[in-house]
């Protein structure tokens, strides 16, 4: 029954192949997911999608999603950029359909590059493109290349034209865990939109729905999964002792969740701060600014490929604490806007979080912060930055 159902994946998709509607397209696009899932890797490639269709140089795209499908809401549809879907209740069918298509996309199209938007499809594309004289670039993130890779993955990152990644502290690891030519490296950081991200005063209903009325705060955002402990959370709880002594006001707000949030409000209790913690719980999106704006710091003490929360709140005007030692050197300007810390020493976010809110620091001024912050990592210079390496040889315009 499965070798039938491949077998009609087949001939539906040479028949999709045919019906390819850009003529001499640009370039191709291929990523494992970016409407289903919210993420740091899915804002990243909005950024760029957003990017891509902000100038007239007659270029265009295509886009191939395995994960995705057409039912999900997807502004970026344009002139410029056409995307396929294929998606699969069953995952091998699914690579099946997309290996298809991409083969026969290959052969009759053409693209002048592919970018393969996942190191999971790395091997995928060069498996195609290389017989094929097609140059593609690598698109890379964080900790799925910080360690050593399989040895194919390892050869598909060698043979590509490019490697963009988003930080140095991921620069460094990509090239030391897997042998990679640094010179291959293009650094594409992450953007802030100003726009969307802004300061504000504090909502009189989120302090009452969470205690907070007449409490200095701290926030983190992220993920309580027991798989990433390196966010940093249970550091901050073990802080908050030694924070109260000097701001007996100060609560903690956590907004995420996870199979974490058990051993940290355990955490919490034991060290006798459980009143002082609050669980948020999963915030959408659409409402995380105004969750922003009731924080006096945004603390994450971890260990990121890039740390995008760090823009978002400088950006609506919050002072950060990070880590001292990942990608987030970059967003805080080895700790010129910023205070970076040993992130798993309780004592130094303490003391760092104590300096922050006295207050006499400039890396504590909102408005300071925030214009930094857009001037070097704004949705502007994020295009500009990309256009030079998505159309290094024409002379581009932003709409």
């Amino acid at each position: 029954m499965l070798a039938s159902k491949v077998e009609k994946t087949l001939r539906n998709y040479r028949k999709q192949a045919a019906k390819f509607t850009n003529s001499d397209p640009k370039h191709l696009f291929i990523f494992l997911e970016i409407f289903q899932r919210e993420g740091g890797i899915q804002s990243y490639v909005k950024d760029i999608f957003r990017a891509y269709t902000s100038v007239n140089t007659g270029y265009h795209a295509d886009v191939f999603l395995l994960r995705d499908d057409s039912t999900c809401p997807n502004p970026y549809k344009s002139e410029n950029l056409k995307f396929y879907y294929f998606n699969s209740r069953y995952p091998q069918i699914g690579r099946l359909k997309i290996t298809t298509a991409l083969l026969q996309y290959l052969l009759k199209q053409r693209p002048q590059h592919v970018f393969c938007g996942h190191i999971n499809l790395a091997v995928l594309v060069q498996s195609l493109c290389q017989p094929l004289s097609i140059p593609y670039t690598v698109l890379t993130y964080g900790k799925e290349v910080w360690e050593p890779l399989p040895k194919r993955s390892q050869s598909a990152l060698a043979s590509a034209a490019k490697i963009w990644t988003i930080s140095r502290y991921s620069r460094d690891n990509i090239c030391s865990a897997n042998d990679i030519d640094p010179s291959k490296i293009q650094m594409v950081p992450c953007a802030i939109d100003p726009e969307k991200f802004t300061p504000g005063v504090k909502d009189p209903k989120l302090l009452d729905k969470y205690g907070l009325r007449n409490n200095k705060v701290l926030t983190t955002v992220a993920r309580l999964w027991s798989g990433d402990i390196y966010k940093g959370v249970d550091v901050t709880i073990r802080a908050l002792p030694r924070i109260l002594k000097v701001f007996p006001e100060v609560k903690y707000l956590v907004i995420g969740r996870g199979d974490d949030q058990e051993r940290l409000a355990k955490l919490a209790q034991d060290l006798g701060v459980a009143d002082r913690v609050v669980f948020a719980g999963f915030v959408p999106t659409e409402e995380l600014i105004e969750h922003y704006r009731l924080a006096d710091a945004y603390v994450m003490p971890s260990q990121e490929g890039f740390g995008i929360v760090y823009l978002e709140a400088m950006a609506c005007g919050i002072p950060v604490i990070s880590g001292d030692a990942d990608g987030s050197a970059d967003p805080l300007q080895n700790g010129r806007l910023g205070w970076q810390v040993p992130h798993r020493d309780p004592n130094a976010v303490a003391a760092a979080c104590i300096e922050l809110l006295q207050g006499k620091d400039r890396r504590s001024q909102g408005q300071w912060l925030r214009e930094e912050a857009i001037a070097n990592f704004g949705i502007t210079a994020f295009q500009k930055h990309l256009q030079l390496q998505l159309f290094p040889k024409s002379s581009v315009e932003v709409k």
